[in-house]
């Protein structure tokens, strides 16, 4: 894996160490749990005046609290704000309320055990249980004093694979079975729902018993209607384990308003409601109380406050609201204005100006954020709102985007109207000016990223792939920063409108896969704006029809590249670990650990959390490398355990060729002091092993280079070398050249520079020594992209860029997708020598274009997409080369015709002298350098003007080559003391012996 800032990703050092530690049991020292959370008590809408944390003892025994606190701080925050709870006996199965901040709205006070006064978000937090009244430290708390954890919404932080859901002023996050429930899993373990306070007073619930599951109840808190217009809100219930069959208005009859109800059919269904409010009803508030009814003899009820309000005046127009400027003129004052509801997402729903001003740069669509009144409207009806309009900049944002936000009144004023989506296309620098407006896409919008669907529902569109700049241009250069410029302009994101992880994954198609390069047609949705799984923030579409994909990104097979005569692969295999996260083996060892320098722990390992994850890794990496065949793999990103990981790999792979076609390389001396390290497997019919595997320990490679000399079926010998520089996250803080300096190439570059210098100049020289050749192909991940600086102080040592040569001229050479973009970090560098022996190169984009849910991994998905094919068995495509390697030497003899003298003898040196010409008969040129070995000459014969020996045999070369019918005249000197007949054979070669 490649991260470039220290975003949350799935595998990265961090990520790893944070999984280890939430996947240990939050109540491993207490049974006492958070069972629910409130943050929108007293904000507008909402019916409870306070915020409140909940807290349960879900074992069978009475647990006391001493010096213990309830402690919350915001998503992102890792400033936490303390609540001390006083000495406390909480009896089994009991419930304790926590009182937090109330606010100015609500209607109905809590009756807590305890009251703090924190302030809590009521979209979405942090909440932690903790056994000490010391505030905790920074944004990811972990283990210590840390009894239970609750991150909600957009949290950054919580137990499991995702956050619980996000909440609106109307709704919390409850503990599912009544608290009782606990997996680690926050987005598992909670459900959004109408808050349900329970205190001490509250009956007992005993989790050791069958629990018969409450009806669960979705009814707006108000419903607000302008006088002398009709409306209506939906309702919903469900009970699990019963059928919801019955419902009825239970408060005092208002005339003009009634209940509509359809059952549920069966468990766990859906029964819907309607409540209806008659134009005739006069002004005023009438709390509405519905009670539902199941068929096991269980009810729950709620309140709906209908308040029937004079219509306000409309005070500006939405286009004057959205103003031409950054920012709207009337942010932070109380608005009304009327518009069409284009669109309904989670939070709120999109108004348009039915007609608009017909200014191109002012926008005539709103987003209006309130859950409450979003129940209220529905697609196509004409609402006049009230409420205040803000400026709301997510965090990485460089701009802010208007919306309305604590909305009094929103009355629905007609329905069955339509509005016609505005025709846009990309590149588009300001779509700010359609923000909140329904638009369609008049080109077709290739698909550039996949890594968020999963977690995210989103998926990153652009018009053609985006490249990173510094895969095509030298960082700092003019030409990098208009692509970094144009790529900016040219850039959606499809999101799925719920803000939280989906339930079932959008978008997937043929093969159970969506890929980048695939094409959506005719899309059409609201504009919106808001951080991106990504990282930072940006313009996204809230589709309203559903979007048309078609597959113009197939998945292929491996590369088939112009025959060779060895074929080598590079292949990053994602932290393929042997030791896994539970602290288990492959081998089916406890207890275990990886290790980082002196430190081994199972919290250093990154790779599979289990068995069961480990084998449906290793099935997808051994499919892949079965694919790709190479007679030479160079690995990264596989535990450094010795021999172990790598060993366990080839055992599987030969298993699936149902022979012994695969080696390990054993391993150099320097495996470096990090949890990875690279590693090479061979094909022993194809290759042979020229000496032992080197390392370069050098203080600059955290894992070293590894390199290893092969003699190829014809002799040839060659030398590989598997990198792995260091990777471009985790940033440092401050100014310098290991910070990201804002030129394209993140963090760490000066270390990069520093690794591939001594590659070039100190390693790749002593590998050629040994060798006694100069064949050299560098492979792996450099974590640089094409015209990066480390590459290019490789280039400059006269390496060719092979990618560059065979891929650049036909299509986008690319290994890897970060941020939107496409680039190659996995290279293919090969010396002079050998650089014109290389026949082709092709990376296999198996994994990059994949999107990351369909992966081994277990946790956090809402759906198991996987399968045991080679696609997305990492996130960096594999790279292959197809090398024809030549001899440094072939006979010529039957393409020259050989043209001795006599010898004549000189009595005073003892010698004979004479002469032999070589006349090139064939049509093509003979290449230089040429050499006549005398084969079979008697014994005690010497050639005295000799080259060499090769073969036993002497032998006089020529420096330059014969063209055809040219010849050249070599000298011969014999020395024959016994003055034998000096007969021979003449061999001819051409090249170096």
């Amino acid at each position: 894996m490649t991260p470039h800032a220290p975003i949350l990703g799935r595998k990265t050092a961090l990520a790893a160490a944070l999984a280890a530690a939430l996947a240990t049991p939050a109540f491993a020292a207490s049974d006492i749990v958070i069972s629910q959370v409130y943050g929108g008590g007293g904000n507008s809408g909402a019916t409870l005046k306070s915020d409140f944390i909940e807290l349960f003892n879900r074992s069978d025994a009475a647990v006391t609290l001493s010096d213990w606190s309830v402690q919350y701080a915001s998503a992102g925050g890792g400033t936490w704000q303390v609540t001390r709870l006083p000495a406390v006996t909480i009896a089994p199965g009991k419930y304790y309320l926590v009182q937090q901040a109330t606010g100015t709205g609500g209607s109905v006070a809590l009756e807590p055990d305890t009251t703090g006064t924190i302030a809590m978000s009521g979209s979405g937090g942090k909440v932690a249980l903790v056994s000490s009244i010391t505030a905790l430290a920074g944004a990811t708390p972990s283990g210590g004093a840390l009894v239970d954890l609750v991150g909600w919404g957009s949290a950054g932080h919580f137990e499991g694979a995702a956050p619980a859901g996000g909440t609106g002023n109307a709704t919390a996050v409850l503990r599912n079975e009544a608290g009782c429930i606990d997996t680690d899993n926050n987005g598992a373990d909670f459900t959004v729902a109408t808050p349900a306070p329970r205190n001490a007073a509250a009956p007992a619930h005993s989790c050791n018993v069958p629990v018969n599951k409450p009806i669960v109840l979705q009814c707006p808190a108000s419903l607000g209607i302008a006088q002398g217009y009709a409306g209506i809100t939906s309702l919903r219930a469900s009970d699990a384990d019963s059928i919801v069959n019955a419902a009825a208005i239970t408060s005092a009859a208002v005339p003009g308003i009634t209940l509509a109800f359809d059952a549920a059919t069966v468990d766990g269904g859906s029964a819907a409601g309607r409540l209806e409010v008659a134009a005739n009803v006069p002004l005023g508030d009438f709390p509405v109380t519905i009670r539902f009814a199941n068929d096991d003899a269980q009810d729950a009820s709620c309140t709906v406050n209908v308040a029937v309000r004079t219509l306000a005046a409309i005070t500006h127009t939405i286009p004057e609201i959205q103003g031409s400027g950054a920012t709207s003129p009337y942010a932070n004052s109380v608005q009304t204005t009327e518009g069409i509801v284009t669109a309904k997402v989670a939070g709120g729903f999109f108004l348009q100006d039915a007609n608009g001003d017909g200014d191109p740069v002012t926008s005539d669509g709103l987003y209006v954020y309130n859950a409450a009144a979003a129940e209220g409207v529905a697609v196509g009806q004409r609402v006049r709102v009230t409420g205040k309009i803000t400026e709301y900049t997510p965090n990485g944002a460089s701009r802010s985007y208007t919306e309305m936000t604590d909305v009094t009144f929103a009355p629905v004023l007609s329905s069955g109207h339509s509005v016609a989506p505005t025709n846009v296309a990309l590149p588009n620098a300001r779509l700010d000016q359609v923000e909140g407006m329904l638009v369609r896409f008049t080109n077709p919008l290739t698909i550039s990223q996949t890594d968020y669907l999963g977690s995210r529902g989103e998926l990153s569109l652009s018009s053609g792939r985006l490249e990173i700049p510094t895969n095509r241009y030298a960082p700092r250069s003019a030409e990098a920063a208009a692509l970094a410029a144009s790529n900016a302009a040219n850039l959606i994101v499809l999101d799925d409108g719920i803000f939280t992880t989906p339930t079932t994954i959008p978008y997937i198609g043929e093969g159970r896969t969506v890929r980048a390069g695939d094409l959506v047609h005719d899309l059409t949705g609201v504009v919106d704006y808001g951080a991106l799984g990504a990282g930072g923030a940006g313009f996204k579409l809230q589709p309203t029809v559903a979007p048309a994909i078609t597959r113009d990104n197939p998945r292929d097979g491996a590369p088939a590249l112009p025959a060779g005569n060895v074929k080598v692969a590079s292949a990053n295999v994602l932290n393929f670990f042997t030791t896994f996260t539970d602290g288990t083996t492959a081998t089916g060892q406890t207890n275990q650990g990886c290790t980082v320098g002196s430190s081994t722990t199972r919290g250093n390992c990154r790779g599979a959390d289990n068995l069961a994850e480990y084998v449906r890794q290793r099935d997808k990496i051994v499919n892949q490398l079965k694919n790709v065949d190479a007679d030479v793999v160079g690995l990264m990103e596989i535990q450094n355990n010795g021999d172990t990981a790598v060993g366990l790999l080839v055992e599987s792979l030969n298993a699936a060729y149902g022979a012994p076609v695969y080696a390990v390389v054993p391993k150099p001396a320097a495996t470096g002091t990090d949890a990875i390290r690279v590693a090479m497997i061979y094909k022993p019919a194809a290759v042979t092993l020229v000496g032992g595997a080197l390392a370069d320990a050098n203080s600059v490679n955290n894992r070293p280079p590894m390199a290893q000399t092969f003699r190829a079926a014809n002799g040839e010998k060659f030398s590989v070398v598997v990198n792995h520089l260091k990777s471009k996250g985790s940033c440092p803080s401050g100014t310098g050249p290991e910070a990201d300096n804002g030129d394209g190439q993140s963090c760490w570059n000066a270390t990069r520079v520093a690794q591939a210098q001594q590659l070039v100049n100190t390693f790749v020289p002593q590998v050629q020594a040994a060798a006694g050749d100069n064949d050299v192909l560098l492979i792996g991940d450099f974590n640089a992209y094409g015209m990066e600086d480390p590459i290019a102080a490789i280039t400059a040592r006269g390496y060719v860029n092979q990618l560059e040569r065979f891929v650049r001229p036909v299509e986008l050479p690319y290994s890897y997708v970060f941020g939107h973009q496409a680039g190659y970090l996995d290279h293919a560098l090969a010396s002079a020598s050998l650089s014109p022996q290389v026949v082709g190169a092709a990376e296999w984009h198996a994994n990059a274009d994949e999107p990351e849910v369909i992966d081994y991994n277990t946790n956090g998905k809402p759906q198991d997409l996987y399968d045991a094919q080679p696609y997305r068995a990492s996130d960096h495509d594999p790279v292959v080369i197809s090398l024809a390697l030549q001899p440094a030497y072939s006979e010529v003899t039957a393409s020259v015709q050989v043209n001795a003298t006599g010898l004549g003898f000189n009595r005073v040196t003892q010698l004979f002298t004479g002469s032999v010409t070589l006349v090139n008969r064939s049509s093509a040129a003979l290449a230089g350098p040429l050499s006549l070995r005398f084969d079979g000459l008697p014994a005690g014969i010497t050639v005295v003007n000799a080259t060499g020996m090769h073969d036993g045999a002497p032998y006089i070369r020529v420096a330059g080559g014969l063209a055809p019918g040219a010849s050249v005249t070599l000298p011969l000197t014999l020395r024959n003391p016994a003055k034998v007949n000096a007969t021979y054979t003449a061999k001819i070669f051409s090249g170096n012996f």
